[in-house]
């Protein structure tokens, strides 16, 4: 008690004697809260502005780019991150702007990021980019075969995944859309982009509400998981043995492959 006593008499004789200082002390304790709280917003930030500008490059007589697009249909709103139209196809990337090691399968509900000993899951974001690309086919009433999934993680992020559907990192994006070099879309790409235009929800109230949304939607889901319900088809969840030790999985497998640890 004693040496906290005399920390403290240190301290605020250093301040007295140096008023500056501790004005400079709370503007840099204010700055790495601020850092905190609004870090993983300013890194989502540039990750999108880093994307965009990527995109840029592909020839504009031949690709229309869509940013930050948000359409409604009967399952609720999707935030769709980039759509490029081009009669090789309508390209639907998922940007996650994660880094450190990404583990994951086609078939897992959610994925994994390790960054040393700490370990993140999030949701599968090909089945993410799916709705997307479902939502989209419908409005526009276009075939879901014309359109192409992309996944696309940061540089920074190391991708170990075991999927049919493109992942790649940003460096290689323009490269996995120019691999689709063969015309299979006879479409007038201005009026498919203004028909997405006009269905493009712009209000913040609504947007806003959409995120709410999903964190509400992440949460129940986990409820569900945690007394052992199956939160993508409602049925039980039980103990199993797999290849790498003891899982929690659906009892309707294999209808539902849903799995936890």
């Amino acid at each position: 008690m004693e040496a906290i006593k005399n920390l403290f008499d240190r301290i605020i004789t250093t301040y007295s004697k140096n008023p500056q200082l501790l004005t400079y002390t709370i503007i840099l304790g204010l700055l790495c809260i601020l850092l905190k709280i609004y870090y993983p917003k300013f890194r989502g930030f540039m990750g999108e502005f880093w994307v965009k500008l990527e995109l840029k490059k592909l020839p504009k007589d031949k690709y229309s780019i869509l940013n930050n697009i948000m359409i409604k249909d009967k399952n609720g709103t999707h935030q769709i991150d980039h759509i490029i139209l081009s009669n090789y196809g309508i390209f639907v990337v998922e940007m996650k702007n994660y880094y450190g090691l990404i583990k994951g399968n086609e078939s897992d509900n959610k994925w994994c990021q390790y960054l040393g000993k700490f370990k993140n899951r999030f949701m599968n974001p090909i089945h993410q980019n799916y709705g997307h690309i479902k939502a989209l086919s419908n409005m526009l009433e276009i075939d879901e075969k014309y359109f192409i999934s992309i996944i696309c993680f940061s540089n920074q992020a190391k991708v170990a995944v075991n999927c049919k559907t493109p992942v790649t990192q940003l460096d290689y994006l323009i490269d996995e859309i120019k691999k689709h070099n063969e015309i299979i879309l006879d479409i007038n790409i201005s009026e498919i982009k203004n028909a997405i235009l006009s269905n493009n929800i712009t209000d913040k109230k609504i947007r806003k509400q959409h995120i709410k949304n999903i964190h509400k939607q992440i949460r129940e889901k986990k409820e569900l998981a945690n007394n052992m319900i199956c939160p993508k088809c409602g049925n039980k969840l039980v103990e199993k043995t797999g290849k790498y030790g003891n899982f929690i999985g659906c009892s309707n497998f294999p209808k539902c492959k849903y799995t936890r640890n």
